[in-house]
């Protein structure tokens, strides 16, 4: 081995010069505080070890970290060597406090020296391309530097982790497969742990939040963040009341990918997650209004959060923000609502009374323009209307027009979300309200989703119309379209799955008695189907070929 005074040895030859030097002379001749000092032993006994494979396994490592780490041990080392000698003396020339001190800080230093050399190590981040060969995809260039910037902000000083976390937000921003390429090289456990890290600063803890917001926004993130589980959670929910305005946001935007599940929705609600969210919902930066009531959002949809949300004034709060956030948070308010109102008829009441409706009339005009939050719009109508008086009140209101003008929209979620609401308004608005949407036109549109490629929006189309006709009127303009038949009588193919019968055999059997729509049912295949379905037992398909079968019979006592 060098001497260590010699000006050509390496920097770990010299630090491994200086713990054998501590190790078998300085310790050994300690007068005070030899308790600490044997604590020290283990700590630079565990260092020397891990020096000595560390010169074996990397020789002339000349990787920036591995360069900062020795050099900080050697640092601390040297540091080590002149603390000891003031332990060697009779008396302790800088008093008993100071030294006492002086060595605890030693020890703190070593102990982190000890956990840095082993996550160095086993990071892998020094045997990448150690030969030369050096990989020119970006992909592989991206991997290289996450790996790099993990193991950054698990060693070190303070200051170098936040300039690693500097780094990462850059990378992470760039784009969102190197997102993916973080997430996989186990980005999320390290932020989590550094959000655990009592020396963080209240920058650096928003800067690991921003991170974990970042990774949130990816679908391959938002699992891994889920099984972080109530750590990660309860981190998230600190940050909400004790953050900046843009931690804040960064921490919603991290909750929202969290709160699906049914356990942290319970969290959410049992540690006073509901309140601090509502109160950001008042008083928070347009931005965090948008993305809190988004959590709130997703906690809604299950039944025991429903209460708490309520309890805290909820609606009325959801109501503000639905009449004057920014169409953001004004849509995740809507939709929070929507859900609360579902299955609750005393809150769609409240809703009305606190100009709900009016609110709902301002944010659907608006978002016709850009046909963004359609679809949460024509939802909470749907859940409006299931009052009856409500309904009548929607009606006075001018949503029927409304309504038609959706089922005519472009956009598929849109139009199933419509053709619920006409059902549902049909259902409860009584004959009034099936007279209004067949005058002002809902019939064409839905004639027309019978025939769309997708399930869903043929079984809401039938539903709607099965009501619709219920009405004498109604059944006039649906035989006016020379399509509507035909494309009822394909629904009822029972190879056709995953679509309930019973609409379209309810919708035929209002028509059946119409002699040019029987033929048009019998002429499409009609009595086939039908016969089928009666062996299946679907509801009302017997009487419906009866219907079909007796006009057959009819027109043979008929022939000359």
């Amino acid at each position: 081995m060098k001497d260590s005074s010699s000006p050509n040895a390496d920097p770990i030859t010299l630090s491994l010069n200086l713990l054998s030097s501590l190790l078998d002379q300085e310790i050994p001749t300690v007068h005070h505080f030899k308790s600490k000092w044997s604590l020290a032993r283990v700590k630079l006994t565990l260092l020397q070890t891990q020096l000595t494979d560390f010169s074996a396994e990397f020789p002339n490592s000349s990787h920036p970290l591995s360069i900062d780490l020795i050099n900080s041990i050697s640092h601390t080392l040297h540091d080590a060597v002149l603390l000891v000698h003031h332990s060697q003396f009779p008396t302790l020339q800088n008093g008993k406090l100071k030294t006492q001190n002086d060595i605890d800080s030693l020890l703190s230093k070593l102990h982190r020296h000890v956990t840095d050399c082993d996550i160095l190590i086993r990071s892998g981040v020094l045997s990448e391309n150690r030969n030369g060969d050096f990989s020119t995809s970006k992909r592989e260039t991206v991997r290289l530097e996450c790996r790099n910037l993990i193991t950054r902000l698990q060693i070190g000083s303070n200051e170098s982790r936040n300039s690693a976390m500097d780094s990462l937000l850059t990378v992470l921003n760039e784009d969102d497969k190197n997102v993916t390429i973080a997430v996989a090289q186990g980005i999320v456990p390290v932020l989590v742990r550094l959000l655990d890290y009592s020396p963080s600063t209240s920058e650096m803890k928003e800067k690991i939040v921003t991170a974990i917001s970042r990774v949130s926004t990816v679908d391959s993130g938002k699992h891994v963040l889920v099984a972080e589980g109530l750590l990660l959670l309860n981190h998230l929910l600190r940050v909400l009341d004790s953050g900046t305005g843009f931690g804040i946001e960064k921490a919603c935007i991290a909750l929202q990918a969290l709160s699906f599940s049914k356990e942290n929705a319970r969290a959410i609600g049992s540690r006073g997650g509901i309140s601090s969210l509502l109160e950001i919902c008042q008083a928070g930066t347009p931005g965090s209004q948008a993305s809190a009531v988004g959590v709130l959002r997703n906690i809604a949809a299950f039944p025991e959060i429903q209460e708490n949300l309520v309890e805290e004034n909820g609606v009325v709060i959801l109501l503000g923000l639905a009449a004057s956030g920014t169409p953001l948070a004004q849509e995740n308010a809507i939709s929070c609502l929507s859900c609360l109102i579902s299955d609750a008829e005393r809150l769609r009441i409240l809703v009305v009374k606190q100009g709900g409706i009016e609110i709902l009339k301002n944010f659907w005009d608006s978002a016709c323009l850009t046909n963004k939050g359609l679809e949460v719009a024509v939802e909470i109508f749907r859940n409006l209307a299931l009052s009856g008086p409500i309904a009548e009140v929607l009606i006075s209101k001018g949503f029927v027009a409304r309504l038609v003008g959706v089922l005519n929209c472009g956009v598929l979620a849109v139009r199933i979300a419509a053709g619920k609401a006409v059902y549902a308004l049909g259902l409860s608005g009584g004959t009034k309200a099936k007279k209004e949407m067949g005058e002002c036109g809902c019939i064409v549109p839905l004639i027309k989703m019978l025939d769309g490629k997708a399930l869903e929006e043929k079984e809401v189309a039938i539903m709607a119309l099965s009501v619709l006709l219920l009405h004498a009127e109604n059944r006039r303009v649906f035989r006016k379209d020379e399509k509507g038949v035909v494309s009822v009588v394909q629904l009822l193919n029972p190879s056709l799955q995953g679509l309930d019968k019973k609409y379209p055999v309810s919708l035929l059997a209002l028509l059946v008695h119409s002699k040019s729509c029987r033929k048009q049912m019998v002429a499409a295949g009609a009595c086939v189907f039908t016969q089928k379905l009666v062996e299946m037992d679907v509801e009302g398909s017997k009487k419906l070929l009866e219907s079909l079968h007796h006009g057959k019979i009819w027109r043979v006592f008929s022939r000359p």
